[in-house]
């Protein structure tokens, strides 16, 4: 069993939906706390002393403003208040969180749900920057920009042109290599042979077994554990020419542009609807 601020979740639930139930627990406990009293509050001023009336019409009166308080009080989420200042904000204490030991990424696509199994021990660096761009929210309506059929799948392009100018060069170190590019397998793409450190948002999922790629420092970063018929099922039919990979140089107007452009050029492309982030126990 896991903890989530005092939460107790099994292995399997998310944790922002174990922390949203907690929370969700402790206002309905608070507004039915604040119920009862205001409706003992009436009875209870024909017993007291006339002197005390004052008092307990102040009292109710809070009491009432609490419970309008309650009736319009907004849902609890994991996620900051702000989740927009924070997507622009790479520098944010909240991005630098480490992963879990064994991650579960649970994607719902236009195409159905695959989860991805992200693995700390195999790229600490890696996973705690795909960790964190998962669970605040930055893959979010993002579009699957590169499909190439029986080769990959990648994703990473954020949906506001603004979130892409602040992320486009925000590089991590590079993991020691595993680049093993087995069918299932992820990694984090990056420029060519003769760079490093280049990694900054952008994923790729083998389709096939890509062992031409193996001679490159790629740190695969897990395995897709569910849904694997739905990564081959999304759309294909533009193959490089929808902004193709991070080496091509030509990401350019979809960064700039964001889903509108993209939307308006390729409109066939499927999306990612929302991304929910699961600790595991090994």
């Amino acid at each position: 069993m896991l903890r989530v601020h005092g939460v107790t979740a099994s292995a399997r639930v998310p944790i922002n939906v174990a922390a949203s139930q907690f929370f969700a627990r402790t206002e309905r406990r608070i507004c039915r706390d604040t119920t009862r009293e205001a409706r003992q509050a009436a009875p209870a001023r024909r017993t007291v002393p006339r002197h005390s009336r004052t008092q307990m019409r102040l009292r109710k009166s809070t009491l009432l403003l609490a419970l309008a308080a309650c009736a319009h009080a907004p849902a609890n989420t994991s996620a900051p208040a702000n989740r927009n200042a924070l997507l622009l904000n790479p520098a944010d204490p909240e991005w630098r969180k480490p992963a879990p030991a064994l991650a579960h990424l649970r994607f719902e696509t236009s195409k159905g749900v695959f989860v991805l199994e992200l693995h700390r021990d195999w790229g600490p660096i890696g996973a705690d920057r795909l960790y964190n761009l998962a669970r605040l929210g930055y893959y979010n309506d993002a579009r699957f920009h590169r499909v190439n059929k029986n080769y990959i799948a990648q994703f990473g392009l954020n949906g506001d042109p603004a979130v892409n100018a602040v992320w486009r060069e925000n590089y991590i170190p590079d993991d020691p290599p595993r680049s093993d590019n087995k069918r299932g397998t992820f990694a984090f793409s990056m420029k060519g042979p003769g760079t490093s450190n280049t990694r900054t948002t952008q994923i790729y999922i083998n389709l096939a077994d890509n062992t031409r790629n193996n001679g490159e420092p790629f740190t695969v970063l897990g395995t897709v554990v569910e849904g694997m018929n739905v990564v081959d099922s999304l759309y294909s039919g533009y193959g490089e020419n929808s902004g193709s990979g991070v080496r091509q140089g030509r990401q350019g107007p979809l960064a700039e542009g964001g889903n509108a452009y993209v939307d308006a050029h390729f409109p066939l492309l499927d999306r990612i609807l929302r991304v929910t982030v699961s600790a595991v126990r090994p």
